[in-house]
């Protein structure tokens, strides 16, 4: 998983890491959610994978647009 770059110093994501149709992201508590075409759908998550490049926005997106609409959670 690679490392969140947090371009703003305080995202609750410290990880991610994507391939064709998901992305995973580790966050501060250590919990690892599944993001998928299925669920959030394909938009939502295009624009996760874009905000995780970036280094920003992630978490904010994640909580005005998807909040709990995740695949699985790991812990």
């Amino acid at each position: 998983m690679k490392p969140y770059a947090n371009r703003c110093g305080h995202s609750g994501v410290t990880g991610w890491e994507d391939g064709p149709g998901y992305l995973r992201l580790r966050f501060v508590d250590g919990g690892v959610y599944l993001y998928t075409h299925h669920r959030p759908g394909a938009l939502k998550l295009a624009t996760m994978k874009e905000l995780a490049r970036r280094g920003q926005g992630l978490a904010t997106f994640i909580n005005r647009h998807v909040r709990d609409d995740y695949e699985s959670r790991e812990n």
